[in-house]
């Protein structure tokens, strides 16, 4: 599950929140914030659309591990996506590390020094939005979360602890790794795996160590996860095959295939999707391609993870 990348882009260093919001300047963007003790940081792309009138909604992506933000920013594409579609994308960074490398988060049992130290990674999220809410208006009834691999899981941490503050969740390549599960309420839930992803395997247990370490991060079976949350739900316990994608013959993903599977319809308007691949790695589908593949395996375009998640995503807002 872990991500080394290296390289990476320089962002604008922004000025002090002001005391009221206004309109948010389109580009990018770096904040900083102090929660208890650690300082923090976070990067925010903000698209075209920004001031031209209704707030806009909000995207949180979380690297994953042994990564950072702008690596994260980098790899999914996403900030081409926001532009597309009209939402502020955000990519907050980990605690740990190296001059700000190798970052983690305390997804529950996972990931490194964030989990081994109990880092209120939650609590930092949600101090997070109220300090962007000072800088610059958003949708707070249209914020979604979504991360890669340990990313992932601190996307359903959220989900499960904080439901309050997002609209849905859409992790990719990284199940729960929470002790206890008791959300407060039904969370939309879409969740992007391959069954041949090599470190956070698909039919759970021990995965390989971190490269360069001896750490094993045990991992619960997705189909195990997804039942958690199609029962939380009040989903139907059998899905719908609602897509099927396969390869196209000569592209470097001609083996690969891509089924949605869907459990609808569900408690208080909500819905878990599926999206079981083949032939894949552990990746971001449409992601930057060829990346580490030594490390992460072979990449997949047969779906584009930003488009699909924020197909879901923008069907569902807090209070529905």
């Amino acid at each position: 599950m872990i991500r080394y990348f290296f390289g990476g882009l320089l962002l604008m260093l922004a000025a002090a929140p002001a005391m009221a919001a206004g309109p948010p300047a389109p580009g990018n963007h770096e904040f900083g914030l102090t929660v208890g003790a650690l300082k923090r940081s976070y990067l925010v792309h903000v698209p075209p659309q920004a001031g031209a009138g209704k707030p806009l909604p909000l995207v949180l992506n979380f690297h994953g591990g042994g990564g950072n933000a702008e690596n994260q920013k980098s790899y999914s594409r996403m900030d081409e996506a926001a532009d597309r579609d009209g939402y502020i994308a955000v990519y907050p960074n980990g605690t740990g590390g190296i001059g700000g490398r190798l970052l983690t988060w305390n997804a529950g049992t996972c990931c490194g020094s964030a989990a081994a130290n109990q880092i209120d990674d939650v609590g930092y999220v949600v101090a997070m939005l109220e300090d962007l809410a000072r800088r610059m208006r958003y949708d707070r009834a249209r914020v979604y979360a979504t991360g890669l691999s340990n990313g992932s899981m601190m996307a359903y941490r959220l989900a499960a602890e904080a439901p309050e503050t997002i609209a849905a969740v859409a992790g990719v390549a990284g199940a729960m790794t929470l002790p206890g599960f008791a959300p407060k309420m039904p969370v939309p839930v879409m969740h992007i795996h391959s069954v041949d992803d090599q470190r956070a395997l698909y039919d759970g247990g021990l995965g390989p160590a971190f490269p360069l370490t001896n750490t094993r991060v045990l991992h619960e079976p997705v189909d195990s996860m997804i039942g958690k949350w199609v029962a939380h739900n009040g989903c139907p316990a059998q899905a719908q095959v609602t897509g099927m994608v396969s390869g196209k013959p000569g592209a470097a993903d001609a083996a690969h295939t891509a089924t949605r599977f869907q459990y609808s319809p569900c408690r208080a308007g909500t819905e878990v999707v599926f999206w079981k691949l083949t032939g894949a790695g552990h990746v971001w589908p449409g992601g930057k391609q060829n990346y580490l593949p030594i490390l992460l395996g072979p990449g997949t375009t047969l779906i584009d993870a930003n488009t699909e998640m924020w197909r879901f995503f923008s069907r569902f807002r807090r209070g529905n």
